[in-house]
């Protein structure tokens, strides 16, 4: 789905840096082509400095985005939620980040929290990248208490799992 969006952006690198910020953000596009969060308007000159593009740039994207039916659907329809990640520290909580071989393999949120659940382990909150919007997506679990070494060793052997680390 990635590709398929980006690819409606083929010839305008600076276009493609808009829709990956609004999709990494979860901003959405209204009917009057604004960008928004839930229902507060981005101004679209925040929006360019941010990517380091003109303000036009955002302008021509969203006016691009709802003149496709399919882009308008998605980009209408999409919305951000809270993160604990970055809080984790100031609330004591732990961030366990999962690296797989394969993202798109099915099981693996499965398996990484059961094995945190039968270790009684409290999950506060996981979040996963989905694979066709990254490179290289990963599963994140914020959990009430650290994560025991000899339990980071079961989660890295599982065969899914390239890397993982905690914080």
């Amino acid at each position: 789905m990635f590709d398929e969006i980006m690819g409606k952006f083929e010839g305008s690198p600076s276009q493609q840096a808009v829709i990956r910020l609004l999709l990494e953000r979860g901003f959405s596009v209204n009917d009057d082509g604004r960008v928004v969060s839930g229902g507060i308007e981005i101004p679209n000159t925040g929006i360019a400095r941010e990517i380091d593009v003109d303000r036009r740039v955002v302008d021509s994207t969203t006016t691009a985005i709802l003149d496709d039916d399919d882009l308008r659907r998605i980009f209408q329809n999409i919305s951000s939620i809270p993160s604990l990640m970055a809080l984790a520290p100031v609330l004591d909580l732990s961030v366990l980040t999962v690296e797989p071989n394969d993202a798109e393999r099915p099981g693996i949120v499965a398996e990484v929290t059961g094995l945190l659940a039968d270790r009684g382990i409290s999950i506060r909150q996981t979040v996963t990248e989905d694979p066709e919007f990254t490179d290289e997506p990963l599963l994140y679990v914020v959990t009430d208490d650290p994560v025991p070494g000899d339990l980071l060793n079961e989660l890295s052997d599982l065969g899914f799992v390239r890397r993982i680390s905690i914080a």
